[in-house]
């Protein structure tokens, strides 16, 4: 069931006058840009100004008893149908409001795409319409969003990133007869297809400023879901917690129906579903991405739906160079042109 709320909206044109990237298609980063870590933290910094200018209807998703999805839906004029649209899903901590969602749902506006701009279980202003936590193996709720739009959109492409990503390729691989043909393909941008390869690289003594950086946002998601639903949630579960493995252990295995953290890796990660992927799917990754080791992602099987394009710098979700995605999100562009061949 759908329900549809306000209007959502920001203004930030004072910002965008003032950075008018040009327009290229080849990622060409500016040669002090160049590193894992650097690309990374720039994609943060040259990002965060970011907000969302246009009008966007609030649609609430209710796949499941007990469970709600927010949407942010940006509709272009006339009838809905005679566009595509593109659903943009975030990363593990993100939400629709995030930099490098902002971006690219931007960027697809002016090319003429509905936008959709996803929460997953709880996530952003969704918290408090769903309590629940969203783990990288609920394909089932990115089958539902589509299923919603293709209702009205008969053509819909999807943008994943980070877990995001590697959330929309295990629908298409796991449950690809399960998905609305109204999905001409999926798009994932720095995607963590072996789970517990990329716990284990978060371990890594060059990676715990990230460590550091998810664990608060996780912690303190769980103690507020925790206030909201103190029958359903363990007060206290958080604590000690210091890593991603950690909280997957202990809170996202206990929630999501998984024996132990290393059981959730293993039934989540999307890797060993790659090859039988059999609508259009495109894989952007960097071999420098200091969260997603790149033989985690090369080492699968691919069907001849999918492509892979790896990088050779570019950060996690990084990919700062010239080009005509707001925030000097090159990945946007270039992910924005692949699905128009979809659509």
């Amino acid at each position: 069931m759908l329900r549809k709320g306000g209007q959502e909206g920001t203004r930030g044109e004072e910002v965008t006058a003032v950075l008018r990237p040009r327009s290229t298609t080849a990622f060409r980063p500016w040669r002090w840009a160049v590193g894992g870590h650097r690309q990374t933290l720039l994609g943060y910094w040259t990002r965060r100004w970011l907000g969302w200018p246009l009008a966007a209807e609030d649609v609430v998703l209710e796949p499941e008893r007990d469970v709600r999805l927010l949407l942010r839906a940006a509709w272009q004029g006339g009838p809905r149908a005679e566009r595509p649209a593109l659903l943009v899903v975030h990363g593990l901590g993100g939400s629709d409001s995030s930099p490098y969602v902002l971006a690219t749902g931007r960027l697809a506006w002016t090319r003429g795409w509905h936008v959709v701009r996803a929460n997953l279980r709880g996530a952003g202003d969704s918290e408090g319409l769903c309590p629940r936590l969203y783990n990288a193996g609920l394909d089932s709720d990115f089958i539902a969003i589509v299923d919603a739009l293709a209702v009205t959109c008969p053509r819909i492409a999807a943008v994943g990133f980070s877990l995001g990503g590697s959330l929309a390729l295990l629908a298409l691989g796991r449950n690809g007869s399960r998905v609305s043909p109204a999905l001409r393909g999926v798009a994932a941008v720095c995607p963590p297809l072996d789970l517990a390869a990329c716990a284990g690289a978060l371990d890594r003594a060059g990676n715990r400023m990230y460590q550091r950086y998810f664990m608060k946002k996780l912690r303190r998601s769980y103690r507020r879901r925790q206030r909201l639903r103190s029958d359903l949630y363990v007060a206290g579960l958080e604590r000690g917690l210091t890593t991603v493995r950690d909280f997957d252990e202990v809170i996202t295995a206990r929630y999501g129906g998984f024996r132990h953290a290393d059981d959730y890796y293993a039934r989540s990660s999307a890797g060993p579903w790659l090859a039988g992927i059999r609508r259009p799917a495109f894989v952007l990754a960097a071999a420098d991405d200091p969260l997603v080791p790149a033989d985690s992602v090369t080492r699968w099987p691919l069907s001849t739906s999918v492509r892979r394009e790896i990088l050779a710098t570019g950060g996690h979700v990084g990919f700062v160079a010239p080009t005509a995605a707001p925030g000097f999100f090159w990945a946007a562009e270039r992910v924005i042109l692949e699905t128009e061949a979809w659509t």
